[in-house]
């Protein structure tokens, strides 16, 4: 299932569970109103005018949720989520409210004469469905709001739950008033706004939190550690994390190694995306890339680089220290066509570059040369020729006595000459430099007996492992 499919049905869910709890605040308030009217327990009442209160919060909820499901659009780019937070700001001063309210007639009835309450039984039912409810409410919104990362379900799970304790406190105070003790009333009434404010507290500072874009405990490490512990990342050159209702917006720049190759940048970039959606699936993440120069980078890696950045092509760079100083050179391809001028100007160019790049004094030519064509068209040489070609090739071979197993000799006549291709095998521990003069010395003198030929390929291959397929 892509995100959106799971955000859609995500959305869904919360506007279920939202509206459900709606009419369950609703039954709870009715009946806490009635028993608290019939009674005249402040706890009761107190319960009542808590459960109206949340009822009210629950309908905000429950608009709330509708509107944060709102894709982005060209005004709301981070989409419409942060309403939550609001709805749970709002709940948290509701609460304060109440807490307050409860607290100010529990006193003031601790500190005034009244009539004795008498408590019925029917209001034990009344607090035990009730806390039964609350019970069932509040697990499944803390449910829901985990599985959504919805803070104005998170609010009003809290709210059930604050609900569940506050009546159980109501009903040990009726139980007290039952026994003759009549404080006991105003005494669950005060535990009950107590429970209240903490839960206003705690929910308050949560939501103040994603409002003013605090990154969630613990983002910022667990991304320092993905990035430290990721092939090809240096560091974290700068962090910005922000929760925005069941969305976490990540935004990242990353040190990388700028002799990094593009595709290994964009799997860089791929493999940080799939770390962080493991823990965060619902992350809308943006990472960019700061290529840094090492401290080991060679002089060669570095003038490839250069070249590379420029678009141009060069090869057979070469790096020599004369008397302290640096002196570099290297071919540079141009199309064949282009004009001394332009090509001189585009090689100045380069070497102007390179010669900063490496420290400003340092000794930097180019050898300009026409670039190969990209695809040449051409046939097999005829059978003759093949074994004229075939023939002398192989003579030579038997001058080169590290040399064994010629095979895969194939011959190719071109639009300006011939192209000859071979395998040749020498053994593992053999010196590359000495593998490339053998094969040198048989170019140099096939080209000198047979004129027509003009490229001379030879792949080398180690003896004891399997021939290298065509």
């Amino acid at each position: 299932m892509d995100n959106h499919s799971h955000q859609h049905l995500g959305n869904v869910e919360k506007q279920r569970v939202a509206l459900i709890s709606m009419l369950a605040s609703a039954c709870i308030a009715l009946i806490k109103m009635a028993a608290a009217v019939v009674t005249g327990s402040l706890g009761i009442l107190s319960e009542a005018i808590h459960a109206l209160i949340d009822l009210g919060a629950t309908i905000v909820t429950v608009l709330a949720v509708r509107w944060s499901s709102r894709p982005a659009d060209d005004n709301h780019q981070f989409g419409h989520e942060k309403i939550e937070s609001v709805a749970a700001l709002l709940e948290t001063v509701l609460l304060f409210g109440t807490a307050l309210f409860i607290a100010y007639k529990a006193v003031m009835r601790l500190i005034t004469p009244h009539e004795p309450l008498t408590i019925e039984w029917w209001a034990y039912g009344i607090m035990l469905v009730s806390i039964a409810i609350d019970l069932n409410r509040s697990r499944a919104l803390r449910k829901a709001a985990k599985q959504t990362q919805s803070d104005a379900l998170k609010a009003d799970a809290l709210h059930f739950e604050s609900d569940m304790w506050g009546s159980a406190a109501v009903l040990l105070g009726l139980l007290g008033v039952s026994l003759g003790y009549q404080w006991a009333d105003s005494l669950a009434a005060l535990i009950v706004s107590g429970y209240i404010a903490y839960i206003a507290w705690e929910l308050g500072s949560g939501t103040l939190n994603t409002l003013l874009d605090a990154a969630p405990d613990g983002v910022s490490s667990f991304i320092n550690d993905i990035v430290e512990k990721q092939d090809g990342a240096l560091s974290l050159n700068q962090l910005r994390v922000r929760p925005a209702g069941s969305r976490l917006f990540v935004n990242m720049d990353v040190n990388v190694p700028r002799l990094l190759g593009s595709e290994a940048v964009e799997t860089l970039k791929r493999k940080l995306v799939q770390s962080i959606h493991a823990k965060h699936p619902n992350a809308d993440i943006a990472i960019s890339t700061n290529p840094v120069a090492l401290d080991n980078e060679t002089a060669f890696e570095k003038i490839g680089l250069i070249a590379n950045q420029r678009g141009l092509s060069i090869h057979h760079i070469t790096v020599q220290q004369i008397q302290g100083r640096m002196a570099a050179s290297f071919d540079l391809e141009v199309e064949g066509s282009t004009n001394l001028a332009e090509a001189h100007r585009v090689a100045t160019e380069l070497e102007d570059a390179i010669r900063n790049g490496l420290g400003g004094d340092v000794e930097v030519e180019s050898h300009i040369e026409p670039q190969p064509a990209r695809l040449m068209l051409g046939e097999l040489a005829t059978p003759a020729l093949t074994k004229k070609v075939e023939a002398a090739l192989k003579a030579l071979a038997r001058t080169e006595k590290t040399l064994s197993d010629l095979h895969n000799i194939r011959v190719r006549e071109m639009g300006n000459g011939l192209y000859v291709h071979y395998h040749c095998r020498f053994a593992p521990e053999a010196r590359i430099d000495a593998v490339h003069s053998s094969v040198d010395r048989i170019e140099n003198a096939l080209t000198d007996k047979i004129k027509t030929i003009i490229r001379v390929v030879a792949h080398a291959e180690p003896l004891g492992e399997a021939r290298h397929k065509l």
